[in-house]
């Protein structure tokens, strides 16, 4: 069967094929009751609109583009759930890409973007990615661009993410208040910013408290599962070994909790760790995960309605850096002593119930 077309509904109705475009297109000119008869054959037709003629036409595709650089993790798919959560009660559809952590990969996501035309770009930016360029070029060339968690501080662009500094203090503070003295640290790259970030405030934190900073307590890797379990067996073959873990992430922190298990030792009373991004498995595992909140939900709206906000006002948008407020979720694997607290204690203090 051919594809019913707006010559189509003219005939059948003796209008202008013009006048059917502008009556689909909610055009204010057209009477409410032509744009009601158009609808109604279109929809007897089953007419679809064009919508790469419709976005030529008004230069909007109402979608948004979406890099991060997994979705098989829990925080990467709670901001694209509330991105979307976003987006389509605005009108927006959301194309999603990811990187694997590849520069090449992400270069390639923003083109074939571009290509779909969409109005905006919400990214976080790959591991592996040595050059912005191509995020900074988007900006210049006046495509609404947001950066999220992973950011660069970049012209003409917005950036969503968390006090990671803050974050990574109030954890280490947390083990320090637990009594513990010998604070390992499962350090990301630093050629990302969140990884420098988190590495700073558990510095901070120890020399605040007056710790010494031991490098040979610093174990740098990808913070994966399989990094905590190298890291671990590394930092107990100290002479001093730790008594306390802060991992820059959740991976790491469980893959060091399941070593340090295998070995016999007991989870918090020998080693106590806490992990940042505070990942679904969290909460199952035995003991629970202490860990830093990264705020997924609203890290996830505030972008969405960040990059739509320059879209509708791109003349007059500047653009803003939003940083959020984490939350240390305090579970069993930290709790050396007896605190009162319900679970989880945000960073200023006050508890809250999870």
């Amino acid at each position: 069967m051919q594809k019913a077309t707006i010559y189509d509904i003219a005939a059948e109705l003796k209008i202008t094929p013009s006048t059917v475009s502008r009556a689909l297109s909610d055009h204010p000119r057209i009477s409410g009751r032509t744009k009601r008869a158009v609808r109604e054959v279109a929809d007897r037709l089953n007419y679809r609109q064009n919508s790469v003629a419709a976005a030529l036409r008004s230069g909007k595709t109402n979608m948004l583009g979406v890099v991060v650089p997994t979705t098989d993790r829990s925080f990467f798919s709670s901001v694209i759930r509330n991105i979307e959560q976003v987006a389509v009660a605005s009108g927006y559809n959301v194309m999603i890409t990811q990187s694997n952590d590849e520069e090449e990969l992400e270069r390639s996501n923003i083109d074939a973007l571009l290509k779909a035309r969409v109005d905006g770009i919400i990214a976080s930016i790959a591991k592996w990615s040595n050059d912005y360029s191509h995020f900074q070029q988007l900006a210049d060339s006046g495509v609404p661009l947001v950066l999220f968690d992973r950011v660069a501080e970049l012209n003409r662009t917005s950036i969503v993410r968390i006090d990671d500094y803050r974050g990574a203090y109030e954890a280490t503070a947390h083990l320090i208040e637990q009594g513990c003295r010998r604070i390992a640290h499962f350090a990301g790259q630093q050629k990302l910013d969140i990884y420098q970030k988190r590495l700073e405030g558990y510095q901070a934190a120890l020399r605040e408290h007056g710790l010494p900073t031991d490098p040979s307590l610093v174990h740098y890797s990808n913070v994966k599962l399989e990094d905590g379990r190298s890291g671990i067996k590394q930092l107990m073959q100290l002479p001093d070994p730790p008594d306390a873990i802060f991992a820059a992430s959740d991976y790491t922190a469980i893959g060091a909790m399941q070593e340090l298990k295998a070995n016999g030792k007991r989870i918090p009373e020998d080693v106590a760790i806490v992990g940042f991004m505070n990942e679904t498995f969290t909460s199952f595992v035995e003991p629970g995960l202490t860990s830093v909140d990264q705020l997924s939900e609203n890290m996830g709206k505030l972008a969405a309605s960040t990059v739509l906000e320059q879209i509708s006002s791109s003349r007059t948008f500047a653009p803003r850096k939003v940083i959020l407020t984490p939350k240390l979720i305090v579970r069993g694997s930290s709790q050396k002593s007896q605190i009162s607290t319900n679970g989880q204690k945000s960073i200023s203090g006050s508890s809250v119930g999870e």
